[in-house]
């Protein structure tokens, strides 16, 4: 479902209205913030996927990594979770189910939070993701609402992991890419936050199943701005482009950008070019916003952690829209 599409869902219900609620559906956040006192306040979150690699244990390690970026996205550390199962015991074994909780867990343990229990369901198509509840200072949430005109645009991982997903399914992604987007995917965006917050980061999601034009065009409206995005910067795994090129990729990447288009102003970039920018993403980076005198840190504080991090834009006046260049 297309941002707009779910927006237009959310609006036909009713809203909360709690002094303690500091950020709920309406921004579109990416996850929930209640503030329990002046220092603390909890995040919840809730995210499960669908298959994406045949290695079971991976796919547990990528949905647990994608299910707390949530977390990280608020700016906040993630304290427990409970996982998320979907599994159809007629046709799947239960020792696989294994490995993918086991993958689960060893991304919780590399993050510093427990798994404390679960709920289960029979599916026909197996699903696993994570409920992940956090803490942050409730003066340091970052939301899709803190983009200032003048700040710098920081993306922390490499966008394609929609395309060559979709070529691995069809057995047509080079080994490179291959490895490049398990790695990516794998990652966890808990030092990507951390450098966030501490350049003064006044607004952050992270790029995920709406892709960098869903999610950064939601920044732009809800912040009132305009986002110009320098498309030679974007950092790309690798052959993502060629792949695009030979149709790889998937339809949730088509209908982002058939739903955000009214987002976008492609200046005179070709159709895989705005294919790449709404490209679907599973446990992508994080999206920031800097001062130009905190970017350079931020940006060095990053590749030296391994991030494939880059600078991709600015923030500036003008009719809430994305601009490529």
């Amino acid at each position: 479902m297309a941002p707009r599409e779910l927006a237009h869902v959310l609006r036909q219900l009713p809203q909360p209205h709690h002094s303690e609620l500091l950020v709920g559906a309406a921004t579109g956040d990416d996850a929930a913030v209640w503030k329990l006192d002046d220092d603390r306040a909890l995040v919840s979150t809730a995210d499960f996927i669908t298959p994406i690699v045949d290695d079971a244990r991976i796919w547990g390690r990528i949905a647990a990594a994608n299910a707390v970026s949530d977390v990280y996205a608020m700016g906040g550390t993630p304290l427990f979770a409970l996982n998320l199962v979907g599994w159809n015991t007629d046709d799947l074994p239960i020792e696989l189910l294994g490995d993918v909780l086991l993958g689960g867990s060893e991304i919780a343990q590399e993050a510093g939070f427990a798994v404390v229990g679960g709920h289960t369901v029979a599916d026909p198509e197996p699903k696993y993701g994570m409920a992940v509840t956090g803490v942050v200072a409730p003066q340091r949430v970052l939301t899709n609402a803190g983009l200032r005109v003048g700040q710098q645009l920081i993306l922390t991982k490499p966008l394609g992991v929609g395309i060559v997903t979709t070529a691995i399914k069809a057995d047509r992604s080079p080994a490179e890419a291959t490895s490049a987007a398990l790695a990516a995917m794998q990652q966890l965006n808990a030092r990507a936050a951390q450098v966030a917050v501490a350049s003064g980061a006044t607004g952050c999601t992270d790029v995920t199943g709406f892709g960098l034009l869903g999610h950064a065009g939601r920044m732009a409206v809800e912040s009132g701005v305009r986002l110009q995005i320098d498309f030679d910067e974007l950092p790309l795994l690798p052959h993502t482009r060629e792949l695009a090129v030979d149709g790889m990729a998937p339809g949730g990447t088509r209908r982002n950008l058939a739903g955000n288009a009214h987002l976008l102003d492609a200046a005179g970039r070709d159709e895989i070019d705005q294919l790449i920018v709404a490209d679907a993403q599973t446990s992508g980076g994080l999206l920031f916003a800097v001062d130009p005198a905190a970017s350079d840190d931020a940006l060095s504080d990053l590749r030296s952690d391994g991030h494939g991090a880059a600078r991709i834009g600015k923030v500036t006046a003008g009719e809430p829209i994305i601009v490529l260049r």
